[in-house]
């Protein structure tokens, strides 16, 4: 019997992401062995899961699959690990893919909503970011701007409302829905609403102002 190849540690990132992204997830992530999806497939079929719905989880899988990265900032944290499970939903509300474990025992899930969306599902659906490409590209603009700002400032509740962004661009490679960055002259602010929407909780508004950027804190390629 021919022995299983070894899984390199060091993950290769998918095509389409910024420099920035590429680099977070070449240089902070790590590549465990993934399952495969393929062997459930009769099963799943089986309990009348569509196989578009099947092919979407396997797709993810192979683009995300195994995939380890640092903690994000909010979330608890995040996934441990990105990795695909069997779909949940009907021919009625929708389908949703689960995106990976949470880190901690938590009131939601991370999952894939009905359009390719990265989200947290709670009491509700909230879609942080239009795909998981988005969210991998918050998680590396939020190490880099950590590096680089020379303030960081938290702000909770609803302080939140109250951020004046006139002057700020929306970062559009974070496809931010619910969850948006915004690019200002020396500085980048992260606004996190996912879990004030996913469970229905104004209190759990955050948003992270970074100070201080020059010109390569603000874009880092």
């Amino acid at each position: 019997m021919t022995a299983a190849t070894p899984v390199s540690p060091i993950p290769v990132a998918p095509a389409g992401l910024t420099r920035r992204a590429k680099k977070f997830v070449e240089v902070e992530g790590i590549r465990v062995p993934r399952q495969g999806l393929g062997r459930h497939r009769d099963a799943w079929i089986g309990h009348g899961i569509p196989t578009a719905e099947i092919d979407r989880a396997a797709a993810f899988q192979d683009r995300w699959g195994g995939l380890a990265l640092p903690p994000a900032p909010f979330y608890e944290s995040g996934p441990r690990i990105l990795d695909a499970d069997v779909p949940e939903g009907s021919a009625t509300e929708g389908w949703w893919i689960p995106a990976g474990d949470s880190r901690v025992s938590m009131a939601y899930g991370f999952m894939i909503g009905p359009g390719g969306e990265f989200g947290i599902h709670g009491s509700r659906w909230a879609p942080l970011h239009a795909s998981t490409d988005g969210w991998v590209e918050s998680l590396a603009l939020a190490t880099h701007a950590r590096r680089w700002a020379k303030t960081i400032t938290r702000i909770t509740g609803k302080a939140v409302d109250s951020l004046d962004l006139d002057g700020y661009e929306p970062v559009p490679e974070v496809q931010g829905l619910t969850d948006t960055w915004w690019r200002g002259k020396d500085s980048l602010i992260a606004l996190y609403r996912g879990e004030a929407v996913g469970m229905d909780a104004p209190r759990c508004l955050e948003a992270h102002v970074y100070g201080g950027l020059d010109e390569w804190g603000l874009h880092g390629g």
